[in-house]
């Protein structure tokens, strides 16, 4: 059990903010579930989604941007999960780009990569191992985007998300799965302890061209895209990115 509670140079829990964080919340007075869910449900709304300069970003850092994706929240999550005593490990897989459409557009979404590393945290309580990706997209974002697409009854695809179930997507967790991307996933790289054993095997490939437009710009533009939707009101829109 120890490698699933284990500090990294990503799972940076020792922290200061790290540490202040956990005290101010009380999540360590709290029973193991009410930790759980304490925890699960701040990392999905109080850190909202968008993109952060690298996903390769300690902890630590993504609490002090306050937001983040699949790979970057998750860090933070395992971070306070371990750091609260819940064992924690992470499964890494490639998701389809078509997901990030809407989020991303333009010719920065054709030049984006075919595929893209995705992972999901993974708990173990009460001697069972729980799959956890539905604390990616914050409460507000995915609401907008439900309304923004009120006509869409069944499978969506798009603006990070990647669902059967668009408008009762499993993101609340109660003993169960919960997903929000997994639809979209084409790849299985299998079980790790942390994320920095998954990017030493599998990391996003870009051209140091690339790679700076991202940090320098796209990332931007996706962030104002995201934040576009978040703060505005929607009656409905007839066309979504893919849905049935």
């Amino acid at each position: 059990m120890k490698e699933y509670l284990e500090k990294t140079r990503l799972l940076n829990y020792d922290n200061e903010r790290i540490q202040n964080l956990i005290t101010n919340k009380k999540w360590n007075t709290l029973s193991e579930k009410d930790r759980i869910v304490a925890i699960y449900n701040y990392i999905r709304d109080e850190i909202l989604f968008g993109y952060n300069l690298d996903d390769n970003v300690a902890a630590s850092q993504v609490l002090i941007d306050g937001y983040g994706q699949c790979n970057t929240k998750g860090i933070l999550f395992m971070a306070l999960l371990r750091a609260t005593k819940i064992p924690c490990r992470v499964h890494g897989f490639a998701i389809d780009k078509k997901l990030q459409k809407g989020a991303m557009k333009g010719v920065y979404y054709k030049l984006a990569p075919k595929e893209i590393v995705h992972s999901w945290v993974e708990i173990l309580y009460n001697s069972k191992w729980y799959n956890l990706e539905g604390f990616i997209l914050d409460i507000i974002f995915l609401q907008k985007l439900q309304d923004k697409f009120s006509n869409c009854t069944g499978s969506f695809c798009g603006y990070g998300v990647a669902t059967t179930n668009f408008k009762n997507p499993p993101i609340y967790w109660d003993e169960n799965d919960t997903y929000i991307q997994k639809e979209g996933i084409v790849k299985d790289f299998g079980v790790y302890n942390s994320l920095d054993e998954l990017f030493d095997q599998h990391y996003q490939e870009l051209s140091v061209v690339k790679k700076v437009i991202y940090q320098k710009l796209v990332r931007h533009l996706m962030n104002r895209n995201i934040s576009f939707i978040r703060n505005s009101t929607y009656a409905n829109d007839s066309v979504t990115p893919n849905h049935s």
